[in-house]
């Protein structure tokens, strides 16, 4: 790229981006890749008397509850005539189409054709097309893979808390690419400025600190460590990644002002595509059980997370939402200059190449869970330790980053 003032006329060029790792449609490397997990397609709570119309990974489909209780996901358009099931009719089984009553089960099995002459098995020969879907936490999940390679749902160990109860929370919709979106979940220097320095205290005050920085690659993932000195305390905060698009981060409250040993996660997030550029992530959150719990709230996207502020606004204030979507609906990699603060972004996205390959492969992706087995095993923490700062800058920040890196280690 040429180099030097005034150069933007040497520089209009936008090359494609990595269509290996951003493109998520039906046969695209990385839809395939996704199409191997679990993801969340909506609440529990979205489905009511009415079904609900969704787009994921770029396939148009419908969701409901039929009153049997049985959750469908469904190719959106009628195997008959093509008209939308969205404005089918739930029944005790299955959903039916509103243009001629012709009614599918869950599994996409046509059960009637009630227009069709009396002992028609017309309705034997047609299935529309389905997905397996199984709920937890309040959240409905669909597996969009070959059916012959269904996985189990990954549990993670902070589903299952002492003290603590999981309840759904948050959805929200970005206008940009799922990766963007998750690599912001190992990109723990923008926490200093975006949430901080440059916009203004968006979290707390501690969080303008910059950290020592480390990333670690784990069993179920990768995590990052940051670890700040605050006058005479060492806060370690890690957040993990879990493929394809799971992170787990703790509140935002913390202070560092007194000793507090492994604060888990409250949130447990999935970016999951809609299509090449728009994503939504679904939140479960993991409450402590002595805390007054609104769920309306916990319901709404955090601080910044969406596009509920003015512009203007956002403009002078900006977050998450405004960082992530405003690098093109599809971040182009070629035109980045990486840094070293940036391992954590590199780290992932080998991670999620690596698992692309794995499937062209044949094989199983990293990440994918096979049978039952003990809840995976993940870090996410804020830990605050009382450890004085030794004279030499450099000598301290040796010491954060060992300190860091014991917490991970535990006893």
């Amino acid at each position: 790229m040429t180099s030097g003032p005034f150069t933007g006329y040497h520089q209009r060029e936008v090359p494609p981006d990595d269509v290996e790792l951003t493109r998520v449609g039906p046969g695209t490397p990385c839809g395939e890749y996704m199409r191997r997990f679990w993801h969340p397609v909506g609440f529990v709570r979205d489905l009511g008397d009415v079904p609900l119309r969704v787009r994921m990974l770029g396939e148009d489909l419908v969701a409901f509850r039929d009153h049997g209780g049985q959750v469908g996901l469904l190719h959106l358009h009628c195997a008959h005539r093509g008209t939308s099931l969205e404005y089918g009719v739930v029944s005790e089984r299955g959903i039916r189409c509103c243009y001629h009553g012709w009614r599918f089960d869950v599994d996409g099995r046509c059960l009637d054709t009630p227009g069709e002459p009396a002992g028609s098995r017309l309705c034997e020969r047609i299935w529309q097309g389905a997905y397996p879907t199984l709920t937890f936490g309040g959240l409905v999940f669909a597996y969009m893979g070959p059916p012959d390679r269904r996985p189990a749902l990954p549990v993670y160990d902070t589903f299952g808390m002492d003290g603590y109860r999981l309840l759904p929370a948050a959805r929200f919709e970005l206008p940009c690419n799922w990766l963007q979106v998750k690599d912001n979940s190992m990109d723990p220097v923008h926490t200093s400025f975006l949430h901080a320095l440059s916009s203004g205290y968006q979290f707390t005050e501690v969080f303008g600190q910059l950290a020592e920085l480390d990333w670690l690659e784990t069993p179920f993932g990768m995590i990052y460590i940051a670890t700040r000195r605050v006058g005479d305390y060492v806060w370690v905060r890690v957040c993990d990644f879990l493929p394809p698009n799971v992170h787990q981060f703790t509140r935002e409250l913390e202070e560092a002002s007194t000793e507090r040993i492994g604060y888990r996660p409250v949130i447990t997030r999935w970016a999951v595509p809609n299509d090449d550029t728009r994503t939504t992530n679904f939140e479960l959150t993991a409450i402590p059980d002595d805390w007054p719990v609104d769920e309306t709230a916990i319901a709404k996207p955090g601080f910044g997370q969406s596009s509920d502020r003015p512009y203007a606004e956002r403009q002078r204030h900006p977050a998450d939402y405004d960082a992530q979507a405003s690098q093109r609906p599809i971040a182009v990699h070629a035109l980045e200059h990486l840094a070293s603060t940036d391992r954590g972004v590199i780290m992932l996205r080998r991670i999620v190449r690596d698992g692309i390959r794995a499937v062209g492969r044949g094989d199983d992706p990293f990440g994918v869970t096979r049978g039952d087995g003990p809840p995976i095993r993940t870090l996410a923490q804020d830990t605050v330790l009382k450890i004085p700062a030794p004279a030499d800058p450099a000598a301290d920040r040796r010491l954060l980053r060992d300190t860091g890196r014991r917490v991970v280690a535990g006893p």
